[in-house]
C-alpha cells in the first residue's frame, strides 16, 4: 500500500499493436524486483497477456492492471491492446490513469493506433509521455520518428533523451535532463554511468535548456529563479516538470530497447520523480457537474472501470478509490441501483496474481470479486452520500453481424452468455431485432467478433455461427393516390362490416392541409424507427363515427411496421380520411382496422412507393500508400467520397457509403492496409435507391415470403 494518494502514479501503456508495450510492463517490473524474471510473448508467459486467447493469439486482448514499487512511489501499470477493435479496454483504462505512456516503434514511427489513441489521451486532458522503443531494431530511425511525432501532436513534444548508437549495436543513451549518457553492458541491466562526449555537448545542452524553459513557464516563482540563475537547480526543475506535464504543457520523450531492458529503468525514475500523483491531477468531473478532490480523509467513493469474468473466480471488478480510504470488510451503496455490496476481499494485482490488501487509499486501483449487482461504469460510495463519476462514453460500433445459433434450444443459453459478456464489455451491443427477424451483435471490429466467438465456444460451450445481418430499409411514397377498401364478412349472428376512403402523401415539413378536404383533426405520430406519420381525420356528416378513428390508424401503423414493398418499417406519410361507411351492428374496431390496412396497402403501391437505404459517414485513416486500394474499394461498394485531408503524416478519407456494402469492412481494410489503416462510422441519412436496386430488392423480399 503506497503511503499516501501523493505516492501514488498511475500509468497507462498505449501505442499501436507491436510496439512493445507488453515486453515493456515485463522489463517494468523485472526492473522494480516485482518479478523474478522476464517473461516473453513467444514463452507466453509475461504476467500480461495471462489470458488463453492472448497466449494463443501473441498480442493483447485485454487490458491488464499491474503494479511496482520505485522509490517511494507505488507505480499501477496498466497494458492496453494496441488494436483498434479492442479500444474499449484502452478508453476504460485511460479514465483512471493520471498518465499516458505512449509507446513508438522505432523502425515505424506514429502509426494508425497512436493516432487513434491520442483522441482518447486528449479527450480524457490526460498527461502524456512518449517511449520510442525497439531502438535495437536494425531499421530504428529516432529522427524519423521524433520528426513525426512533432508534425502529428505539435512543439509540446520534448525530447529528454537521444540514442548515439540506434540499431543493432545500440547501448548509448545521452540523457539532456541529468545531462548523463548511460552506457548499457551486452545484455543489458544497469547501465554505467558516463560524462556526455564533447562532441554532442551542444546538442544535449540545447535541449537541457528547452527542458529548464519548460520547467520555468508554469510557476512564478520558478521563473524568477531562471532569470537570476539562468538555470534551475534539479528539486525546481522536477517541481516545474512536474507541473508542465501534468497541465499537458509538455510531451517529453524516452528511448528504450524493452526486449533487451535498455532505458526502462530510467524511465520509472523519471515517473516517480515527474509524473503526476493523482493529488497533482484536477479533481475528477461528477455526473451533475460538481467535482470531487482526491482526498484520502474524504467520503468513500470509487468507480469500477473494469469488470471480466474468469474461470475458477467469477467477475472480478476492477476500480479506482476516488476519495476516502476503502478498508476489506467495508460496505458501499452503487449508486446506479442503490444496492449495497460488501468488499469482503481486496486486492491489488499483477496480471493472474492477486494480493490481499487491508486498504487502498483515494487514488489507487485495485479489484475485488463477487460483487452482485456492480458493474463496469457503476460508481460506489458510502451511505448516505451520492457520489456519481462522470461514466465512461464508449465508441460507437463499426461492424455488426448476425447471430445463429445451433438450434432453438440453445437460444435462450446463447443469449445469457452473450448478455454476460456486453455487460464486462460496454462496447459489445447485443440486439434481438424484431424488424429484421435476427440476434445482431454490434462490436468494434472482425477480431473483436471472433473475441466473442471464441469466448461463447470456448468458455460456455455453446456453438454459434456468424450470418449477413439483414438491413433496415424503409419505405416512403412519392405521389399522392386514394384508395377505399370495404371489409364484410358474414358467417352467422354478427358479422363485421367497415368502409375506409383515405388519400396518402408524401409527408414534408410544413405542407398545407389538404385543398379539397375539411381537417376535424390532426395527429402526429414520431415512428420508433424514424419519421412521421401524419393521421388526418376529414369526416364531414358523419359517414364513420369518430370512435373508430384510433383503430383506423392502429390498421394503418400496422402496415407501416411491416411495408408493403420489402416488409420495411415506413415512415413520413400523411394519411387523410375523408370517406367510408359503417354499420349499427356489425361495425367494429377490429372491422376498421383490417379494411385500414388494405386500403392503405392499395394506395401506397398507387403511389410510387420507394426504397430507402441508410447511409453513413465513413472516415477512414490510412498512409498514401495504400490510400488508392482503399479508394477503389470505397468506389465498388457504391460510395459517394466527401473529400480527403491530410492528418499528421496519414490522409483521412470521408465518404457517405451505404450500410448493406459495409459486411465485412473492417476485414478488407485491415488486409488493404495491413492493419495500418482505421475508420469510423456514423449513421447520416436514408437515401432513395435506384429503380433497378429497388426492383432487385423487392424481388428478394418476395423469393424470401415464399419459401418461409
Amino acid at each position: 500500500m503506497a503511503k499516501t494518494s501523493k505516492n501514488i502514479r498511475n500509468i497507462c501503456l498505449l501505442g499501436h499493436s507491436g510496439s512493445g508495450k507488453t515486453t515493456f510492463a515485463e522489463t517494468m517490473l523485472f526492473e522494480a524486483g516485482a518479478i523474478p524474471r522476464k517473461g516473453t510473448i513467444e514463452g507466453k508467459n509475461t504476467v500480461s497477456d495471462f489470458t488463453n486467447i492472448e497466449k494463443d493469439r501473441g498480442n493483447s486482448v485485454f487490458s491488464t492492471l499491474m503494479h511496482a514499487h520505485w522509490k517511494d512511489s507505488k507505480i499501477n501499470i496498466i497494458d492496453t491492446p494496441g488494436l483498434d477493435d479492442f479500444i474499449g479496454e484502452v478508453v476504460s483504462s485511460l479514465k483512471v490513469a493520471d498518465t499516458g505512456v505512449i509507446l513508438i516503434n522505432a523502425s515505424q514511427g506514429v502509426e494508425v493506433s497512436t493516432e487513434l489513441v491520442w483522441e482518447y489521451v486528449d479527450q480524457f486532458s490526460t498527461p502524456a509521455m512518449f517511449v520510442i522503443n525497439q531502438m535495437d531494431h536494425e531499421k530504428a530511425d529516432y529522427d524519423s520518428a521524433l520528426e513525426q511525432m512533432k508534425s502529428r501532436f505539435g512543439n509540446k513534444v520534448l525530447p529528454i533523451q537521444y540514442p548515439i548508437n540506434q540499431g543493432e549495436g545500440f547501448n548509448k543513451i545521452v540523457d539532456a535532463l541529468r545531462m548523463t549518457m548511460y552506457v548499457f553492458p551486452d545484455g543489458g541491466g544497469k547501465p554505467e554511468k558516463q560524462d556526455i562526449p564533447e562532441s554532442e555537448m551542444p546538442r544535449a545542452q540545447e535541449l537541457h535548456n528547452l527542458l529548464v524553459e519548460a520547467a520555468a513557464e508554469n510557476e512564478e516563482g520558478l521563473m524568477e529563479k531562471f532569470f537570476e540563475n539562468g538555470t534551475l537547480n534539479e528539486e525546481d526543475l522536477a517541481t516545474g516538470l512536474t507541473i508542465a506535464l501534468a497541465n499537458q504543457q509538455i510531451y517529453p520523450v524516452f528511448i528504450c530497447s524493452s526486449e533487451r531492458n535498455m532505458g526502462s529503468g530510467r524511465i520509472m525514475g523519471f515517473i516517480n520523480d515527474i509524473a503526476p500523483s493523482p493529488v497533482d491531477r484536477s479533481a475528477t468531473k461528477l455526473a451533475e457537474g460538481d467535482d470531487l478532490a482526491v482526498d484520502s480523509s474524504g467520503p468513500k467513493s470509487l468507480f469500477i472501470y473494469k469488470s471480466m469474468s474468469e474461470p475458477q473466480v467469477g467477475m472480478v471488478s476492477y476500480f479506482k478509490v476516488f476519495s476516502g480510504t476503502l478498508n476489506s470488510g467495508e460496505d458501499l451503496i452503487n449508486q446506479q441501483n442503490q444496492n449495497t455490496e460488501r468488499f469482503n476481499q481486496i486486492f491489488v494485482s499483477n496480471g493472474k496474481i492477486r494480493s490481499n490488501v487491508d486498504s487502498l487509499l483515494a487514488g489507487d486501483l485495485g479489484a475485488t470479486v463477487k460483487l452482485k449487482n456492480s458493474q463496469t461504469n457503476h460508481s460506489l460510495s458510502e451511505k448516505g452520500k451520492t457520489i456519481i463519476v462522470e461514466p465512461i462514453t464508449f465508441p460507437l460500433d463499426k461492424i455488426r453481424v448476425a447471430v445463429r445459433p445451433p438450434g432453438k434450444n440453445e437460444m435462450e443459453k446463447l443469449m445469457k452468455a452473450l448478455n454476460q459478456i456486453a455487460d464486462e464489455d460496454p462496447t459489445l451491443k447485443v440486439e434481438q431485432s424484431a424488424t429484421l427477424k435476427q440476434t445482431l451483435l454490434h462490436g468494434q471490429g472482425q477480431l473483436h467478433l471472433d473475441l466473442i466467438k471464441y469466448r461463447i465456444e470456448k468458455v460456455n460451450g455453446i456453438t454459434m455461427e456468424y450470418d449477413r445481418p439483414k438491413i433496415a430499409y424503409r419505405e416512403t411514397i412519392t405521389a399522392k393516390a386514394d384508395e377505399s377498401y370495404r371489409h364484410k364478412k358474414q358467417s352467422g349472428g354478427s358479422g363485421q362490416f367497415a368502409e375506409v376512403h383515405l388519400r396518402i402523401e408524401p409527408y414534408y415539413e410544413g405542407m398545407a392541409d389538404p385543398a379539397d378536404l375539411t381537417v376535424r383533426n390532426s395527429e402526429v405520430e414520431f415512428l420508433p424507427w424514424g419519421g412521421k406519420l401524419v393521421f388526418l381525420w376529414c369526416i364531414v356528416g358523419g359517414s364513420i363515427d369518430a370512435k373508430y378513428s384510433n383503430a383506423i390508424k392502429k390498421g394503418i401503423m400496422n402496415k407501416m411496421e411491416e411495408g408493403p414493398l420489402t416488409g420495411s418499417n415506413c415512415q413520413n406519410i400523411r394519411v387523410s380520411i375523408y370517406d367510408g361507411k359503417m354499420h349499427s351492428v356489425d361495425s367494429n374496431d377490429m372491422a376498421f382496422m383490417l379494411a385500414a390496412t388494405q386500403a392503405f396497402k392499395s394506395a401506397f403501391q398507387q403511389a410510387r412507393p420507394q426504397l430507402m437505404e441508410p447511409i453513413y459517414d465513413v472516415s477512414i485513416l490510412c498512409s498514401d500508400e495504400v490510400m488508392g486500394d482503399i479508394m477503389s474499394d470505397l468506389q465498388s461498394r457504391r460510395a459517394i467520397i466527401q473529400g480527403i485531408e491530410a492528418e499528421g503524416h496519414y490522409q483521412k478519407i470521408k465518404a457517405k457509403v451505404p450500410l448493406a456494402e459495409m459486411y465485412k469492412y473492417s476485414s478488407t481494410l485491415r488486409s488493404l492496409s495491413q492493419g495500418r489503416a482505421k475508420f469510423s462510422r456514423i449513421f447520416s441519412e436514408y437515401v432513395s435507391v435506384t429503380p433497378d436496386l429497388q426492383k432487385t430488392l423487392v424481388q428478394n423480399a418476395s423469393m424470401e415470403v415464399v419459401e418461409s
